[in-house]
């Protein structure tokens, strides 16, 4: 009896705990740090630029190796908290470095000494004062810059997995609550953004670039304290040791073992057999891909055990860990196949502002400023991620049955093709903007065209519909994917699809500009092929949807042993 009661009072505490009360602190704290890497990713070329003295070359690669350093480091904060911390933990462990990054920049940006004399608004009489920044300044602003992005990737995963954490996925009614959840960090990521763009950028104009990095550690500051003040409602999963060892070891035993016949029963790979699962792992049942794999799970006979270290765990493995093996090999061409998407983003975002400066920007007598344009589509997605999460989703599941109303991969082709038709969609618009400035004679002048800036929202409602699709249903699959001994690094991997995003989307304009003979050489959009530019996005994005389609048919979704058999 009195086991009985400890068991109901644990299952009580449980129940306690978790839930979306807890996500609500989740959500906040990564719309902060939403708000301060926007406001930063907008407006760093300028610090870089006009008030640390780079080549404007030099600071747009700064930034963009800032920005893609930090999605790809979510991989090692993965790796660290499905290995050695819990979620929360390595959250904040790693939430503490950016605050020091930007305390250092904010003590930069307010010590002369610290920096060269800024060029930017220089009279040409004391162009002679502008100096390049010397080492020990460039080791202050690169250190400050890389503990950002250091801390700001280590977060990224376990963050996003802390807030998964909080709903059951094998409780229906939590499982679709689950589905939401993702739906619902996107939007509050783009409150942030849209906060950072607004405000922060405002406050780097108008109050200095020492105020702009100060707000930024305290913001990032107060969002670990806001973290921590949730710790008793949330739902802990302790870590179950590194998945990359665990994947190494099937590897290593596959290759070992590659001589042996495979059983023709199934039932003779070696699996644990008592009721409980290894370490907390879930037992997945045995799929027919990849089969070479699955010699890492036969046992030797005597005589071999005899000559080889024949049951260690870089000799024999179970099924369960074999197919967490397969798991993330069957991942590898989904996120490959959707990295395109984002370098596509990356260029339509940096085209379209330029494109906008060019336009009337005009509002009666308001002007809006170019750099506010990227608030545009992060409007619509506030509005479409509740219509999509309140409206779409409850219909399209009564009749499908899931709880996310379709499947994750289908959600993410649904984006891709999206992805594709924005393209297009701007390629129509750009030559619409060409032949207005060709018919008013306007071709080289640097005043406004005749053409409204807001025939840009057609291509960025499409954009953000993509968006909406694609990245929210690649972190929803890949955490219901993946085992709950790697659910961070699953995360990670979908992050990663928009660091290679940004690594090459430079590499893909160099490209098209080489093979094209010079399409966006002339530093004059009204002279340049940016329609054609976008048309061979729109191509390349059509091909790599197909490449989608192929990996998708072939993935088979996860299945534990209690699970029937998904098809896409």
């Amino acid at each position: 009896q009195g086991i009985c009661r400890n068991v109901k009072t644990e299952e009580k505490q449980l129940q306690s705990k978790g839930g979306i009360r807890a996500t609500l602190f989740v959500y906040a704290v990564v719309g902060i740090d939403a708000m301060v890497f926007a406001s930063n990713a907008v407006s760093l070329v300028t610090y870089f630029n006009g008030y640390m003295n780079l080549s404007l070359t030099k600071s747009a690669n700064a930034v963009t190796n800032f920005m893609g350093t930090a999605f790809l480091l979510s991989l090692f904060g993965a790796f660290i908290t499905d290995t050695y911390f819990s979620r929360f933990k390595t959250s904040v462990l790693f939430g503490i470095l950016p605050v020091l990054g930007y305390a250092l920049l904010a003590v930069q940006a307010h010590l002369s000494q610290l920096r060269p004399f800024p060029c930017k608004d220089v009279p040409l009489s004391q162009k002679n004062r502008c100096e390049s920044a010397d080492s020990g300044q460039l080791a202050i602003l690169y250190g400050g810059v890389y503990l950002i992005a250091f801390g700001n990737g280590g977060v990224k995963a376990p963050l996003v997995s802390l807030g998964a954490d909080q709903f059951d996925e094998k409780n229906p009614k939590e499982a679709a609550n689950l589905s939401s959840y993702f739906n619902w960090l996107l939007f509050f990521i783009t409150i942030g953004a849209m906060l950072g763009v607004i405000f922060l950028v405002w406050i780097g104009d108008s109050k200095g670039w020492d105020w702009s990095f100060g707000v930024c550690s305290v913001a990032l500051g107060l969002g670990i304290l806001l973290l921590t003040m949730g710790k008793q409602f949330y739902r802990y999963n302790a870590p179950k040791g590194s998945p990359l060892t665990r994947i190494s070891q099937v590897l290593v035993a596959a290759f070992r073992n590659r001589n042996l016949p495979l059983p023709q029963n199934k039932e003779d790979l070696h699996e644990i057999r008592s009721g409980e699962p290894e370490n907390g792992m879930e037992v997945l049942q045995r799929t027919d891909q990849l089969k070479f794999l699955d010699r890492a799970a036969i046992p030797r006979t005597n005589q071999e055990a005899s000559t080889s270290n024949a049951h260690g765990p870089w000799s024999l493995c179970t099924i369960s860990q074999v197919e967490e093996t397969k798991i993330v090999i069957r991942m590898l061409p989904i996120i490959l196949s959707t990295i395109f998407m984002n370098t596509c983003m990356a260029q339509l975002q940096t085209f379209t502002i330029q494109q906008c400066i060019t336009m009337n920007r005009k509002i009666g007598n308001f002007v809006i400023p170019a750099s506010s344009i990227p608030v545009i589509p992060q409007l619509f997605q506030l509005i479409l991620i509740p219509v999509y999460d309140r409206i779409f989703v409850p219909t399209v599941r009564k009749y499908t049955g899931i709880p996310s109303g379709i499947r994750q991969l289908q959600r993410i082709g649904a984006g891709l093709v999206l992805s594709a038709v924005s393209m297009a969609v701007a390629a129509v618009v750009e030559s619409r903007r060409k032949s207005v400035a060709v018919e008013h004679s306007m071709v080289d002048s640097a005043s406004p065209l005749p053409m409204s800036v807001f025939w840009i929202v057609y291509q960025y409602i499409i954009l953000s519909a993509a968006e909406i699709f694609t990245l929210v249903g690649l972190l929803d699959f890949f955490h219901a994917e993946s085992t709950s001994g790697m659910k961070s690094l699953g995360l990670a991997i979908s992050w990663s699809s928009l660091a290679f995003g940004y690594f090459t989307s430079a590499v893909f304009v160099s490209i098209i500009n080489k093979l094209s003979g010079g399409w966006l050489a002339n530093n004059n959009l009204n002279r340049d092929k940016l329609d054609y530019f976008y048309w061979s996005l729109a191509g390349v994005s059509v091909l790599n949807f197909g490449f989608y389609l192929l990996c998708a048919s072939w993935y088979k979704y996860k299945k534990q042993v209690q699970d029937q058999e998904n098809h896409i």
